[in-house]
């Protein structure tokens, strides 16, 4: 348990920096004087901590899972000392000024943080067997929506705070500083009550060669879907040169993992029934959740006219949701055995809530709209801990790093994909929708899907009743496509077979049969 403790902070942490950011961004590019490359803070931290999930996974089924785990939160924590020190020591050779430094070094932390994700299932699946793990992994689900909300509050509250408390330093460098005394802590339990977890096959080297096409394939593929459409549109040789690189690149690195016989990915884990179903919903389902969390804040600030943070303060009750929905799931199936109910329950009533939010006029109550939220965060609670339940109770245990790391990489990548043919459907449809006076008047921007919504300093102007008309049809539109999102993971859901859990972690124990 005190193992599970650290595990549960350290991913904690990792999860909160994926939004804790957003909030402080603007004093951030105030300080370092970096306007032009704010949007690279986030998407650093996003394509480092994507690209570097399926390598965590292999190197947790081939090295000790402790030292695996050291490694990450020794990384995320050196990224954010790192972070915090950015422009204090003027330019430095090669990284330049100060915004710049902060770029690289937030890389640095996606590469800890990417392994605070993997790692914490897949030990998890060490220290608890399948009958046993669904009320523990319940507890991720509840960690992963907690601090996806608190996040931005706490990002907002150390940026305009923390310069009181410690004079001379400026308050958003508390958001880098913040994690250091716990880590240091999570670092502690994983070093004195973590045992070994020596994985029962023999270690062979990691194929570097592969490791390098895999990251040459995602990173470009993820900086091209975050890149502002605006300055480099689908068609512009930028983007379409960095699409061409990830394309050619995953088909090297799948030609390559085919043929060799240590890959980092082994393909034919796609032959697992549970794993290519449930993987294909993760895939879909991650984008619906971050098309609630990027553009319901656009709705209230924009529509509803409420401030930037009574907006942020509105995602309060989703995460509730979640939690409640992660927990509740996670301990119903380690008390009756079944799955499948749950998954299924919980698209149903997302699918609800997710019909109430696309169904909103311009003048629904702001407390209507946290209910609406707080329906979906319930059903979207099941989905974090039961698929990838349901994946590591069908595959052996040699193969549990990288399935389980590969359920959080469809997760992610999914959200990544999803959220920029979002944002193009919001601007397709603002420019169709604003009357020719309105039309030079754009949005309020998004960052990267790491960062969640980029919400404005201060409150909004009242908007024009044309712009409010306009951003509800917008949003509207987003949500409809989120419906059929959830649809999709529903139909994919529907076929992944409903297996017996496995009573125990032991070698000899047999795996369901999935075909």
């Amino acid at each position: 348990m005190l193992t599970f403790a650290g595990i549960l902070l350290a991913m904690f942490l990792g999860s909160l920096d994926q939004t804790i950011v957003s909030t402080a961004l603007p004093r951030i590019v105030a300080d370092l004087h970096g306007l032009d490359r704010f949007t690279w803070v986030a998407t650093a931290y996003l394509v480092a901590s994507t690209t570097l999930v399926p390598i965590y996974g292999k190197l947790a089924d081939t090295y000790s899972r402790r030292k695996i785990e050291v490694a990450a939160v020794s990384i995320f924590l050196l990224g954010s000392m790192l972070c915090g020190l950015a422009g204090e020591f003027g330019d430095l050779p090669l990284l330049g000024d100060g915004m710049n430094q902060l770029v690289v070094f937030r890389a640095i932390q996606g590469f800890g943080g990417a392994g605070l994700f993997a790692m914490a299932f897949i030990i998890i699946a060490d220290l608890f067997p399948p009958a046993e793990r669904g009320r523990y992994q319940g507890f991720t689900g509840a960690v992963f929506g907690t601090s996806s909300v608190l996040g931005p509050l706490l990002g907002g509250f150390l940026t305009d705070q923390g310069s009181n408390w410690i004079p001379g330093v400026a308050g958003w460098r508390l958001v880098f500083y913040v994690n250091l005394p716990l880590g240091l802590v999570a670092l502690w339990f994983i070093l004195t009550q973590m045992p070994a977890l020596i994985p029962r096959t023999d270690a062979k080297p990691l194929d570097y060669f592969s490791a390098l096409l895999l990251m040459t394939g995602l990173g470009p593929l993820v900086v091209a879907l975050q890149l502002n459409k605006t300055e480099y549109p689908w068609t512009s040789p930028f983007t379409l040169t960095l699409l061409g690189v990830a394309a050619a690149s995953m088909v090297l690195f799948v030609v390559r993992s085919l043929r060799h016989d240590n890959p980092i990915l082994d393909f034919g884990l796609f032959r697992n029934h549970v794993f290519r179903t449930a993987n294909g919903a993760l895939f879909l389902l991650g984008g619906a959740f971050l098309g609630i969390i990027i553009f319901e804040p656009l709705f209230m600030v924009n529509v509803l006219g409420v401030s930037a943070t009574k907006a942020g303060v509105s995602l309060i009750p989703l995460s509730m949701g979640v939690v409640l929905g992660s927990l509740l799931a996670g301990q119903m199936v380690s008390r009756f055995g079944h799955y499948k109910r749950w998954m299924l329950g919980g698209l149903v009533v997302l699918l609800g809530g997710l019909s109430l939010l696309a169904t909103m006029p311009a003048t629904v109550g702001y407390w209507q709209v946290l209910a609406y939220l707080l329906l979906c965060g319930i059903g979207l609670g099941p989905t974090m801990p039961l698929y990838t339940l349901a994946i590591q109770n069908a595959i052996e245990p040699h193969l549990m790093g990288q399935a389980t790391s590969a359920s959080q990489f469809f997760r992610q990548i999914g959200g990544a994909i999803t959220a920029s043919v979002l944002g193009a459907i919001l601007t397709f449809t603002l420019a169709h929708s604003l009357p020719a006076s309105a039309a030079g008047a754009s949005p309020p921007p998004t960052t990267a899907v790491s960062e969640g919504p980029a919400l404005p300093a201060t409150a909004n102007e009242p908007a024009s009743p044309a712009m409010r008309t306009a951003f509800t049809s917008a949003i509207s539109r987003v949500y409809m496509f989120n419906i059929f999102l959830v649809l999709g993971g529903l139909c994919m859901t529907l076929f992944v077979p409903e297996l017996p859990l496995r009573k125990s972690n032991a070698p000899d124990e047999p795996i369901p049969v999935t075909d």
